[in-house]
């Protein structure tokens, strides 16, 4: 969705341009590509006529100010009304209640609601400082049972053992004693799912809803369902009064209607986005900035998030100060960038949170062969000695003929990494006084400007 429908608006931008005012017929030109471009997205149709209605009410007649023309307006009520429809700003998990909390996960089998209760373990570990317990009350699947305790254990929080030879019911009132008895803040109640929709699996979730009384009752739904998420999501709202939603797989190649259309359906507000498949790739939803994502405007408040976690400022420090004196930048910092850029999501996930207009240049690159291509080059450096990284000035010949086989590449690429390194070794040289220190600070800092 996002690619298609900020394509389909920068387009419309540039033949608005001149036009003073939005009127009847150039708002009708414009409407109908966002209303393809969202019907392609998998949107449910009646989700796109409200949403199409209200744009045209917002921006019929509205006055273009300043230096913006009709299309650029236009696409700011756009952007107001897509974040209205995904939920405005943030919504929060409510944990105040008498510990533990309960938080019932439920969803389809292959929506991700394994692997999403331990990546919200983590977050509530890491971000709210709960003590967390998960258990698993599918008893159809033994691998689900095994799965979620490997990536509970993954997430640093306890799991709470079970079998398929009990009640579900039976499993949540042991967790659920074990939980009170060792004065756990969360737990985590991870339900079977089913291929479709079927009423047993909707009666054994009223069931445990009812038994536990859970603060918050979350519906995990893959984002690349489109259509068929609507569907889900009414069955779902039908049988639970849903709390919240979470969105997995957003960074697939995903059309992403349904972050639209299941928001509208239940009325229940996106809590949680899944951005990668890693234990820590779970993000709070903001719809602000999510709907800045779909329009192609990037999202650089995720990104300064990204460097503020994921950087070691203490090792980018010692880089500036080595820089600073005059040492050389050497492979050992080489690698140390390409670990650190690996940590913010890799290329692919840097280039997700820029804007399309500083993306678009790199539009014909291949993603999948860049991103082989940095594993590449942290094999080759792995293949040289501490000497060879230290002074790289000592690998000729008969030295790239030993690291090229140590790394399974030919002699080429060896060269081929020396050539780039060398390339930011000179970069490094013009941050002498300190501008690489400097740059990092000021990404920490863009975060409370940007709020």
């Amino acid at each position: 969705m996002a690619s298609a429908l900020s394509d389909r608006l920068s387009r419309l931008v540039k033949t608005m341009r001149g036009q003073a005012r939005i009127t009847e017929s150039n708002v009708q030109d414009m409407l109908r590509e966002v209303r393809v471009a969202l019907l392609e997205a998998d949107v449910a149709l009646p989700v796109v006529r409200e949403f199409i209605a209200r744009v045209k009410e917002k921006a019929l007649g509205q006055d273009v100010v300043g230096s913006l023309n009709p299309g650029q307006a236009l696409v700011g009520v756009v952007h107001k009304e897509l974040a209205r429809t995904m939920g405005e700003g943030v919504a929060d998990l409510n944990l105040v209640t008498q510990p533990p909390a309960i938080i019932l996960m439920a969803g389809l089998q292959g929506a991700g609601k394994t692997t999403t209760t331990a990546k919200l373990a983590k977050h509530l570990i890491e971000r709210r400082k709960k003590k967390v317990l998960t258990v698993s009350a599918d008893v159809y699947r033994p691998a689900a049972i095994e799965q979620l305790k490997t990536v509970t254990k993954q997430a640093g929080a306890e799991w709470f053992p079970s079998t398929g030879q009990q009640k579900p019911r039976d499993i949540a009132l042991a967790a659920l004693d074990h939980a009170k008895r060792h004065y756990f803040d969360v737990l985590l109640v991870d339900t079977a799912g089913r291929l479709a929709i079927d009423e047993a699996l909707m009666a054994e979730i009223r069931e445990l809803h009812a038994l536990l009384n859970p603060v918050e009752t979350l519906f995990v739904v893959d984002a690349m369902q489109g259509q068929d998420a609507v569907n889900t999501a009414k069955a779902f709202k039908d049988a639970l009064p849903l709390t919240g939603i979470v969105l997995t797989k957003l960074d697939g190649d995903s059309r992403g209607g349904a972050a639209l259309s299941v928001r509208q359906i239940t009325g229940a507000p996106i809590k949680f986005a899944g951005v990668s498949e890693k234990i820590d790739g779970l993000e709070v939803f903001d719809a602000e900035r999510h709907a800045g994502r779909v329009l192609g405007m990037g999202d650089i408040v995720a990104l300064v998030e990204e460097v503020q976690k994921n950087v070691d400022l203490g090792a980018a420090q010692k880089l500036a100060d080595k820089v600073k004196s005059g040492d050389g930048f050497d492979l050992n910092d080489f690698l140390m960038q390409i670990s650190q850029m690996k940590k913010m999501g890799g290329l692919s996930g840097l280039m997700d949170k820029l804007p399309s207009a500083m993306t678009a240049k790199a539009g014909n690159v291949d993603m999948d062969r860049a991103e082989k291509d940095v594993r590449r080059m942290e094999g080759i450096i792995h293949s040289m000695t501490p000497l060879e990284r230290r002074k790289p000035e000592l690998i000729k010949a008969s030295r790239k003929r030993r690291i090229a086989a140590g790394a399974g590449v030919q002699v080429q690429e060896v060269n081929r990494l020396l050539n780039q390194f060398e390339q930011m070794q000179g970069m490094m040289k013009k941050m002498k006084g300190g501008g690489l220190m400097k740059m990092m600070k000021r990404m920490g800092g863009m975060k409370g400007l940007m709020r």
